[in-house]
């Protein structure tokens, strides 16, 4: 089975987190994330990611810190994200895949209903 590499931002908005939902339509529905995407062809992780979250929220961002990447297998493929700590710059916030979004203290993370390759980089985040 393929793997997929995909990256990811935790993305501080002054002392809050963003977390976004996927929609009924993507894979993992419903699921919380933190936003990102696949990498392309000869990009970079923090050109994927700085580019990804561009597309799909219109915002953008300043990468302060890499966490270390899980490696996931799910029922009918594997990922392998890689996530980065973010801080807002600028534009205003559009969904353009997902369904919802949250801003959230660190602590109320643990509230949502994560995807299951996020789990071991909230615990990690929400350690540091």
């Amino acid at each position: 089975m393929k793997t997929i590499s995909v990256t990811c931002a935790i993305i501080y908005f002054e002392n809050k987190i963003l977390a976004v939902q996927r929609s009924e339509t993507m894979k993992l529905p419903l699921k919380w994330e933190f936003p990102g995407g696949k990498i392309e062809m000869g990009e970079s992780e923090i050109d994927c990611v700085k580019r990804e979250i561009l597309e799909e929220l219109n915002i953008h961002i300043k990468i302060k810190q890499k966490l270390t990447s899980v490696n996931h297998q799910y029922s009918d493929f594997r990922i392998n994200l890689i996530p980065f700590i973010a801080e807002y710059i600028s534009g205003e916030l559009k969904l353009k895949e997902h369904s919802a979004h949250v801003l959230l203290d660190k602590n109320e993370l643990y509230k949502l209903n994560w995807a299951e390759a996020d789990l071991p980089i909230l615990k990690e985040f929400t350690a540091l």
